[in-house]
Order: C-alpha cells, then structure tokens, then sequence
C-alpha cells in the first residue's frame, strides 16, 4: 500500500543519496589532488648535475669473441677502451651485470692527472692534491664520503647474446 507520502520519502531518500555521491566524488577528487601535488617534488634527493663532466655520446658494441673483450666472461674482470671523456672501464659483475664508467674523476675538473687508475674494483684519481677513490662494484660512489661527492659517471652496460652494449 503505497500513499503520497511514501512516494515523497522515495524522493527525497533518492536525492540525499544523490546528493552524498556528489560530495563524496568531490572529496576524493581533492584528496587525490592533495596527494599527486605532494607526491611532487622539485628536489628528488640526487646531487644537480655534476659540473665538472661532459655528457659524450657513448655507443659501444664489445664482442665477447674477441679475444682482447675475453676477460668480460668471468666476474671481477674488467677492460678499459678509449671511449668517453677519459676512458671507461668495463666491470663484469656476473655473466649477466655489468657496470660500465667514464673514467674521469668527477669531483675536479679535468686534467691531465685526472683519468683515474683501476685496481681491481677501485677506482683512484693519481692527481698529487687529491685522494679520490671510487668502489666500481658500489655504483661508482666515492669510498670515503659517498653522500657528499659525485659519483663516477655511469652508462649503460647491457648484455645481449656475445655482445654488451654500452651506451648513454
């Protein structure tokens, strides 16, 4: 038995929820708008772009059948080519990862001392006035104050097949 009144509630009852909707739809808009502006930020936690290196356009094919790439195929061996500014170093991590860096110090800027020397999976400037030393296998961060020096600039080192591609 439905009555006028009955009717009237359907209506109001459909409007109020209608109504809900629309406010809640509007309260999650903001919320999301609040969380994706502070989600955004302007200083990510990486050090500005390091003023001492250049950005040299890196492409490099090593053929892992050539003998003078041979030491590539066991981890913990490494090649250095003449490519980048000062050289890279090529690190075999495993016989799948590679870590490949230019070889010129990072924190001076370059000079004819500052091509660093590999020992192993160190990395040291042989400059007289400094005593920079890089862990190649550590993300080519500076051993002794990793947060507040640059880093050894790195490029990308992929294996595909015999070949490993390094590039920028």
């Amino acid at each position: 038995m439905t009555n006028k009144y009955t009717k009237n509630l359907v209506v109001v009852l459909f409007v109020v929820i209608s109504a809900q909707n629309i406010i809640m739809k509007k309260i999650v808009y903001i919320i999301i708008c609040c969380l994706l502006s502070l989600s955004c930020s302007k200083n990510d936690d990486q050090k500005d772009r390091n003023p001492y290196l250049t950005d040299p356009v890196v492409n490099l094919n090593l053929n892992l059948n050539l003998p003078e790439y041979n030491p590539l195929k066991f981890p913990g061996n490494y090649i250095i080519t003449s490519q980048g500014i000062k050289g890279i170093v090529v690190f075999c991590i495993s016989e799948t990862q590679y870590f490949a860096f230019d070889l010129s110090d990072p924190n001076h800027v370059p000079s004819d001392c500052s091509r660093m020397e590999v020992e192993g999976p160190i990395a040291s400037c042989p400059c007289t006035n400094d005593d920079n030393e890089y862990n190649i296998v550590n993300f080519g961060r500076h051993t002794t104050a990793p947060d507040d020096k640059y880093p050894m600039q790195q490029y990308r080192a992929e294996r595909s097949g015999n070949n490993i591609y390094i590039t920028n």
